[in-house]
C-alpha cells in the first residue's frame, strides 16, 4: 500500500499546477489572440471568426490526438515521462506559432502544439491523485486546477502589454509560451514518479490499451459519461466566450468587446472556482454534489449571458465571469474520470477525457453553424446551450460516486 506522504502544498502538486499554468497559457493563447494575430496575416472581420474557428478545430483535433497517444504512453511508460515529452513538443510548436505567415501554418502548427498539449493535464492528474491519500486528492487535483487555469489571465495580460495598435507583437507571446515550457522542464526534475504505477511497471498486465475501454459494456459506459459530464465547459469557453465579440455585435452590446478580455474574466472565474469546487465536494463528501451545484451556476450564467440585448461591455464581461466560475468543475471532473479506472489504465483515461471534452468542441459547432441556417446567431447559440446542459446534466446522473474509492487497484489483472 502507497505512503501517504504527500500534502495538498507538497511539491508534485505545485509542480502539476505549474504545469497546468503552461499549460493553459498556451491552449488559450489562441483565443486571446486571435483577432490581432490574424489581421495582421491580412484577414477581414467575417474571415477573422471563420478561419479563427477552423483553427481552433483543429487545434482541438490535435488535442484529440495527443490525448489518445499521451494517455496509452502514461500507462505504458510512466506518468513523468509523458510529462517531459509533450512538454518537449508543445514548447516548440509554440516557439513555431511565432513564425507562421498563412491560415494554413496557423492551423498546421496549431494541431502539432494542441498534440503537445493534450499530455499535461490528464498526466499531472493522475499523478498527484496516485501520490496523495483519497482524503486530500479532491483539494490537491482543485489546486493544480486553479491555479493553473489563472495561466489565461496571464496570457491576456502579456498580450495587452506586447500587442502593439498595429496588430504587431503577437509573435513575442508565442516564444514566451515556448520558452515557459522548457523552464517547467527543469522543475520536473524533482518530482517523483507515481509508486502505484511503479509497483505494476513490470507486472504481465495489460497496460495503456486503449481499446479495453471498449471491450466491456460497462467500462464503456463509464468512460462515456466521463466525457460527457464534461461538454458544458468547453461550449461555454469556445464558443460563448471565445466568439464574445460576434455575440456582442448581435446583441448590441454597448461599447467595443474585446474576447481576450472575456477570455481573462472567465478564467480568473474558473481559477477561483477549480479551488472552491474541491472544498465544497470536500464538504459533501461527494463528487456529484459539488458537481451539481456548479452545473447550476453555468446554467444560471448562460440565462444572463443571453439576455444581455443592448447592455454594456461591462456586463458581458461580468456574465464571461459568470460562466466561468460555473465551469469552475473541470478538476472535479476530470478527477472523477481518474478515479473510476484501474491503475493500469488510469493515465489512459485521465488524459484521453478531458481531450475528448475539448475535441468534441469541433462537434458542438458543427451543431452551433447548423443551427444559423435556421435561426440567428444568438437564438442557434443558446439552443446548442441547451442541448450541451441537458446532455451534462444526464450524464452526471448516471455516474458513479467516486469520493471514498480507493485508486490501488488494476482494471484487469493479467494480459
Amino acid at each position: 500500500m502507497q505512503e501517504k506522504k504527500y500534502g495538498i502544498l507538497s511539491l508534485p502538486v505545485l509542480v502539476a499546477a505549474l504545469g497546468y499554468f503552461v499549460d493553459i497559457y498556451d491552449l488559450l493563447l489562441f483565443n486571446i489572440i486571435r483577432v490581432p494575430s490574424l489581421k495582421s496575416l491580412g484577414l477581414n472581420d467575417q474571415q477573422i471568426s471563420s478561419d479563427g474557428l477552423f483553427i481552433i478545430n483543429i487545434q482541438m483535433i490535435g488535442l484529440l490526438v495527443g490525448g489518445i497517444l499521451w494517455g496509452v504512453l502514461g500507462d505504458k511508460r510512466g506518468r513523468l515521462k509523458v510529462l517531459y515529452a509533450s512538454i518537449i513538443l508543445y514548447s516548440f510548436g509554440n516557439i513555431a506559432n511565432g513564425f507562421v505567415q498563412t491560415v494554413d501554418q496557423y492551423a498546421i502548427v496549431r494541431f502539432i502544439t494542441g498534440i503537445g498539449l493534450a499530455g499535461e493535464l490528464g498526466a499531472g492528474i493522475t499523478l498527484v491523485s496516485e501520490l496523495l491519500p483519497k482524503e486530500k486528492r479532491g483539494i490537491a487535483t482543485s489546486m493544480v486546477a486553479g491555479i493553473g487555469l489563472t495561466g489565461a489571465v496571464f496570457a491576456f495580460f502579456l498580450k495587452e502589454m506586447f500587442i502593439q495598435p498595429d496588430n504587431s507583437g503577437w509573435r513575442i507571446c508565442y516564444f514566451i509560451g515556448g520558452g515557459l515550457g522548457f523552464v517547467l522542464l527543469l522543475m520536473r526534475v524533482g518530482v517523483l514518479e507515481s509508486t502505484m504505477f511503479k509497483s505494476i511497471e513490470n507486472k504481465k498486465v495489460s497496460k495503456g490499451n486503449f481499446l479495453m475501454l471498449f471491450s466491456n459494456g460497462k467500462r464503456l459506459k463509464k468512460y462515456l459519461l466521463a466525457i460527457l459530464i464534461g461538454l458544458p465547459t468547453w461550449y461555454v469557453i469556445g464558443i460563448l466566450i471565445t466568439f464574445s465579440k460576434e455575440f456582442g455585435a448581435k446583441m448590441n452590446i454597448q461599447g467595443a468587446v474585446d474576447p481576450g478580455k472575456a477570455v481573462m474574466f472567465a478564467y480568473a472565474a474558473i481559477s477561483v472556482g477549480d479551488i472552491l469546487v474541491g472544498f465544497v465536494s470536500q464538504y459533501f463528501k461527494s463528487r456529484k454534489k459539488a458537481l451539481y451545484i456548479f452545473y447550476g451556476i453555468t446554467a444560471l450564467a448562460m440565462v444572463w449571458f443571453f439576455n444581455l440585448q443592448g447592455a454594456s461591455v461591462n456586463q458581458l464581461y461580468m456574465a464571461s465571469a459568470l460562466l466561468g466560475f460555473g465551469t469552475g468543475f473541470w478538476a472535479i471532473f476530470v478527477t472523477m474520470a481518474a478515479e473510476q479506472f484501474g491503475t493500469n489504465i488510469r493515465a489512459t483515461v485521465a488524459t484521453t477525457v478531458p481531450n475528448m471534452v475539448r475535441g468534441s468542441l469541433t462537434l458542438v459547432s458543427i451543431l452551433f453553424i447548423w443551427l444559423q441556417k435556421s435561426y440567428d446567431y444568438v437564438t442557434a447559440g443558446w439552443i446548442t446551450g441547451i442541448v450541451v446542459m441537458t446532455i451534462g446534466l444526464l450524464s452526471a446522473i448516471f455516474t458513479e460516486e467516486t469520493f471514498h474509492k480507493d485508486l490501488n487497484y488494476l482494471e484487469e489483472e493479467t494480459v
